[in-house]
Order: C-alpha cells, then sequence, then structure tokens
C-alpha cells in the first residue's frame, strides 16, 4: 500500500490518495464478464475521483481502485462513521433493458419500478440549472455556497434528496454544461455510499463513470483496474460470493447443462467449446453425471477459450483449469482431454478450436459475446464473425446466456438510463442475499459489477467493451448467421427452478419466444437460449 503518490500521464496529474482496503479475499471472476478485469487528470479543471494506488505481488505492474467515498469529513447518509471503502472495479454485468423504448425489439412487460425514461427532471427541456439549484437549496439551504457547504450536510438532509433524479439530471448535463454537470457531481458525492442502500451503491459506481466520462478517463480506469490473484486455495473469489448471494451463474451453468446433457445422450465422443471457461467450474457437474450415464461413459474434450486477464480470476493460467477437469474426470471414469485457447474471443479461428470430424460438439457462450464488437463499432464485426464459424463447424448444440439489455449502440444518454434502471434491479437482488454491513458482499460488488458499469458509461467506440442486446436482436443475429432455435425441454426450467428454491422469491422464471427469461420482480436480468 502507498500514500500520497502522483502518476504522470499526457494528460495530466493523477492524484493518487491512500485509502484503506478492506481484508476481503482477492479474486475476481467476471461472467457477465466476471472474470476479468490514472485516473483522473485535472486539465485545470476539478479534481473528481480519488484513487488508491495498491500494489499486488505482480512484479512492477500496478493496480488501482476508485475511492467512492467522499474524501471530505461530513457524514454519508447509510455509511457507518467507521467503515473505509475503496471502490476497486471490475466486471460483472446481467443488464436488461426499458429505457429504449424505439428499439423494435423491446419487451414492454420487462418494466421494473417505475419508467427512468419518462423522468420529468430530464425530459421535456426542462432547465437542468433550475433542477440543480433546487436540489442546492433542499441539501444545503436556500442561502447556502456550494463552495463553502460540506460542514452544512447531515445524515438527515441527504434522504429527502431524489438520489435517482440527481443521477439522471447530472448525465443529461455531462456532454453540454461542465459546470452544471459538476455541480450535480458535487451534490451526488454526498448522497453516494458504496455501503449504503442499493440505490446508494450503484449511485457511488454511476457517478464514478460519469467523472470518468467528463475527464475522458473511462478506457483508463477499465484497463488499470484488476483483482488481486489469490495467495493461497483457501480464499473464497468474489466470483464465489456473487454466486452464494445471487443464482445468475447458478442459472447459466445448469440452464446450459441440462441442455448439452439432453443433446449428447447418446453420443459416444463429445466437444464441448466454452468461449469464457473461468475456472472451469461449470463442467464439475456435467462430467460427474456423463460418469454415471448408462452404458458407460462418453469421451469427452473440452476447449476452453479465455483471453489472458482472466489468469486474475483463475489464480493461474488455463492448464490449471485442465488440470482440475483431468482429476474430476478421472474420479468419474471418464475419458478426457483439455484443451486450451488463452485468446481474445476476436482472436479465435478455425485452428484454435481443434475441431475434429466424428466428435459432436456443444458451443458455449457464457455472457461473453456480448464483448464481441459489432459491425457498429468495426468493420471486422466480430460478434457476426464468431457465430458465423461457430455454424460451420454444425453444431449439435449452442447454448448463449446473455444479460437482457439494450447498451450496444444506444448512444450515451439513453444508455445511461438504461443502465441506472438494470442495475438498480441487480443491486437490490444483491441486496436480498447478503446483509447491507457484509464486507464480503461490498468488496464482491467493488470487483465484479463496479467496471462493468464505468466501461458501459464513460467509454465509446473500440474502447468500449460492455455492449450488451436484447434477446430480440440476439435471436436476429443468429437467424443472419444460419442458426436455428431449438425448443427447451421442460427438464431445462426445472432444474432452474430447483437453482432458484435457494433464493429470494422475488426471482422468477418465464419460458417465452423459446428461451428462458430470468427476472427479479418484475424486471428480466439474463435469458438463456438453445440454437443448432
Amino acid at each position: 500500500m502507498q500514500t500520497s503518490q502522483e502518476y504522470q500521464s499526457s494528460g495530466g496529474i493523477h492524484r493518487l490518495y491512500h485509502h484503506p482496503m478492506q481484508p476481503v479475499e482477492p479474486y475476481c471472476f467476471s461472467p457477465f464478464q466476471i472474470l476479468n478485469d490514472d485516473i483522473i487528470t485535472d486539465n485545470g479543471s476539478p479534481n473528481f475521483a480519488q484513487a488508491t494506488q495498491v500494489s499486488f505481488q505482480s512484479g512492477d505492474e500496478q493496480y488501482y481502485t476508485l475511492d467512492s467515498s467522499p474524501a471530505t469529513s461530513y457524514a454519508v447518509y447509510g455509511t457507518p462513521s467507521a467503515l473505509s471503502i475503496s471502490s476497486n472495479l471490475t466486471p460483472f454485468s446481467p443488464q436488461g433493458s426499458q429505457s429504449n423504448l424505439s428499439d423494435p425489439h423491446h419487451s414492454y412487460d420487462n418494466t421494473y419500478g417505475s419508467p427512468l425514461s419518462g423522468s420529468s427532471m430530464v425530459d421535456g427541456g426542462s432547465d437542468l440549472k433550475q433542477i440543480l439549484r433546487v436540489l442546492e437549496s433542499e441539501l444545503l439551504g436556500p442561502e447556502s455556497d456550494m463552495d463553502d457547504s460540506c460542514s452544512q450536510i447531515t445524515m438527515e438532509t441527504v434522504p429527502r434528496l431524489d438520489l435517482k433524479q440527481a443521477l439522471i439530471s447530472c448525465a443529461a448535463a455531462i456532454d453540454e454544461d461542465f459546470l452544471t454537470a459538476k455541480g450535480f457531481m458535487d451534490l451526488l458525492e454526498r448522497m453516494v455510499s458504496v455501503s449504503g442502500e442499493p440505490i446508494q451503491r450503484l449511485g457511488a459506481y454511476m457517478l464514478e463513470g460519469l467523472k470518468a466520462r467528463l475527464e475522458f478517463s473511462g478506457s483508463n480506469i477499465y484497463k488499470k483496474l484488476k483483482c488481486n490473484e489469490p495467495t493461497s486455495p483457501e480464499l473464497m473469489s468474489y466470483m464465489t460470493v456473487l454466486y452464494q448471494i445471487c443464482p445468475y451463474y447458478k442459472f447459466a451453468y445448469k440452464s446450459a447443462n441440462v441442455v448439452i446433457w439432453e443433446a449428447m445422450q447418446n453420443e459416444n465422443r463429445i466437444h464441448i467449446i466454452d468461449f469464457q471457461i473461468a475456472q472451469g467450474s461449470q463442467w464439475v457437474s456435467l462430467i460427474e453425471d456423463l460418469g454415471k450415464r448408462p452404458g458407460g461413459a462418453p469421451h469427452v474434450r473440452i476447449t476452453g477459450v479465455d483471453d489472458s486477464q482472466s489468469t486474475h480470476a483463475r489464480g493461474g493460467g488455463l492448464y490449471l483449469v485442465g488440470q482440475r477437469l483431468s482429476k474430476v474426470a478421472a474420479t468419474h471414469g471418464v475419458p478426457f482431454e483439455f484443451h486450451s485457447a488463452g485468446i481474445s474471443g476476436c482472436e479465435v479461428e478455425l485452428v484454435n478450436l481443434e475441431f475434429r470430424c466424428g466428435e459432436a460438439l456443444a458451443v458455449n457462450f457464457p455472457y461473453m459475446l456480448h464483448h464481441m464488437p459489432d459491425e457498429s463499432v468495426s468493420t471486422s464485426n466480430h460478434r457476426d464473425r464468431l457465430l458465423r464459424l461457430v455454424k460451420s463447424l454444425s453444431p449439435k448444440v449452442m447454448i448463449l446466456v446473455e444479460q437482457e439489455s439494450n447498451t450496444n449502440t444506444a448512444s450515451f444518454f439513453p444508455r445511461f438510463k438504461e443502465t441506472l434502471e438494470y442495475y438498480t434491479a441487480m443491486f437490490e437482488s444483491i441486496d436480498a442475499g447478503r446483509s447491507r454491513e457484509d464486507k464480503q458482499r461490498i468488496s464482491a460488488e467493488e470487483h465484479c459489477v463496479a467496471r462493468d458499469i464505468v466501461n458501459i458509461i464513460a467509454c465509446e467506440g473500440l474502447e468500449r467493451v460492455e455492449r450488451h442486446e436484447l434477446f430480440g436482436k440476439w435471436r436476429a443475429r443468429l437467424r443472419m448467421a444460419g442458426f436455428s432455435q431449438c425448443p427447451l425441454s421442460p427438464s431445462v426450467s426445472m432444474a432452474s427452478l430447483d437453482v432458484l428454491k435457494d433464493y429470494s422469491n422475488n426471482y422468477r422464471l418465464q419460458e417465452r419466444e423459446g428461451a428462458l427469461h430470468l427476472y427479479w420482480k418484475n424486471r428480466v436480468l439474463v435469458t438463456s437460449s438453445a440454437w443448432r
């Protein structure tokens, strides 16, 4: 841990402030991408984001965390005075859609709470400066001056403000009026907390995204903020924390495994290509089940695709995944091979997949395909290229699990509202799984959710890698690539319902349009579908 250092970049001086880290297990995975993985330049403007520089057993490479807790001494509502949190950002991202109602594939019953797109604060040409003045007056009093207002903030005044509306108004101003946007950010600093209510925690990370967008530093943050590698097998990963708190991973794994099991019942040689192998945990239960198959276990070969950054989630290279799965297979009498492809999905070519004739092929895309740039970003269009490549292999089944969200081609402001609404539901679902004071829950959000949020809000073009689409758009892409949709058997729904029994009753499933939709209350967060 280092303190009060300055980092020089071409954009200016990056001030790095010491802030104590929470003593939680250092490990990160990104599904939605959970695996993966300076700061703000002055440029003559106010320094909006604090950061902590942390050295993590990785040679000379350094890692950074954003600090969502105010650096000043005033009280923050919902934040214990003795608790000091640094928000180390990393990806996790189920998302749903509602704000872009012009989308022809938008699902109108996919709503959660009050529609943000109808906000009177920013629609219809409302005066953002007047809104800011009203908020200032409510928070600070009519005679207050923003420059010397910190001492007047109290726990009683902050809750009266509408945090969602303030975030939306700040986003509306950010590309048009620097001073107004800065004023909203000053207010938001007093309203958010990484240890508060769900909307306060989400607000802290969205505020960091807005700051990064204002300072053009989103890409640097997304690239620099990586996860600490595990130092022993006993350390619980942040991904594992979220795996326990929420059903998103289990839903993805279980629904895909049941589809593959049913498709491969009579096959003697099976090849599974997993485009985000992570730790390989998904395949442990499938290998165990295949070992019990009447008539003997089939020969199983798994090709694990994952880029090198995911090393931070595995604690090592892909060979560790192969070793682990090989041991599981040997224990259950399953003939097994593992092939590692440690490259980005954008780099995958036919030769990397080691396709062999005579094997029944299953392809798994778990919360991964949305990271591939499409035709709106690059003429290479890796999203559709990869789908066509997979189709050329004539898979017996292909499983797609993705967040139900519309952040790919949406412009900044509707994308911001979409993200705010989706993650409001998601943070509430996380809140239902662990107490608000749980340090592991806090760190899991910081390490496995916040990085996605910053990227969606702060980055554009090739630098924005979090590009989710609605199921209707995925369906159109897949059909254009030559795929046809496979109906899901009742067994898939039953297995997924069995997963949900250990979680809040606010989760529910619905099968429609040939896909299985996972809801939190009235909001679709994830869809799972099968294709061939």
